[in-house]
């Protein structure tokens, strides 16, 4: 099942993109091996997750208790965490759905990983916006901005690829400076996540092992 998500109100963007793939759960081995690929490791915690998101659903379901099905996945407004970027971008996040109690299961601490991961996943754009602030990227954007749609020797000859080329990572790099810690918390969190998801589905193929998963 994937699913993904966005509500916009006041302003405030509150959205957060949810990937969750197939993949059964049992008890296994207490020191499984554990991937070496960044991806298999993101598929492996991801995997459990899905069977930590249907067997709340199915016990809350079996519960009776009324709520929608999104409202049981998602939690229920109002949001409980949330997390202000540089950017100017809130994001926010409920604390009572099933993916929240998946979370908790997996990083430990669903609000410190919910921050950490929000903004190692808006370091980028964090860096674009202090590009902004700087002259010779304002001078190329407007010469940019002077050329035709189709005249690409003009977009060529601005320059502004050029200076987001050259610039961008060191802006990039300072960005990153300035939230190492946030960067560590992510990287220990998203390893404690690694090692719970191996237990839990310690046995069973990963979806990369079963292969392509139909549409």
């Amino acid at each position: 099942m994937s699913a993904a998500w966005a509500r916009v109100a006041g302003g405030t963007v509150v959205a957060a993109v949810l990937t969750v793939l197939l993949a059964g759960g049992c008890s296994g081995p207490s020191r499984p091996a554990l991937p070496t690929s960044e991806q298999a490791r993101s598929e492996l915690i991801k995997a459990a997750q899905r069977v930590l998101v249907d067997r709340c659903m199915t016990a809350r379901g079996t519960a009776g208790q009324p709520v929608s099905q999104e409202d049981t996945l998602f939690g229920t407004d109002p949001a409980e965490l949330e997390v202000t970027l540089a950017t100017g971008y809130t994001v926010r996040t409920h604390t009572d759905g099933c993916l929240a109690q998946a979370h908790r299961h997996l990083y430990g601490d669903q609000a410190r990983w919910f921050r950490a991961e929000v903004i190692v996943n808006n370091l980028r754009p964090e860096a674009q916006a202090r590009l902004k602030d700087d002259p010779r990227y304002r001078a190329a954007l407007a010469r940019r901005a002077a050329c035709s749609e189709k005249d690409t020797r003009c977009a060529r000859e601005s320059g502004l690829d050029d200076v987001r080329a050259r610039w961008e990572p060191a802006r990039l790099a300072e960005v990153r400076a300035a939230h190492r810690e946030d960067i560590a918390t992510y990287d220990q969190l998203r390893d404690r996540a690694l090692h719970r998801a191996a237990r839990l589905l310690a046995g069973r193929p990963t979806p990369s092992q079963k292969g392509p998963t139909p549409s």
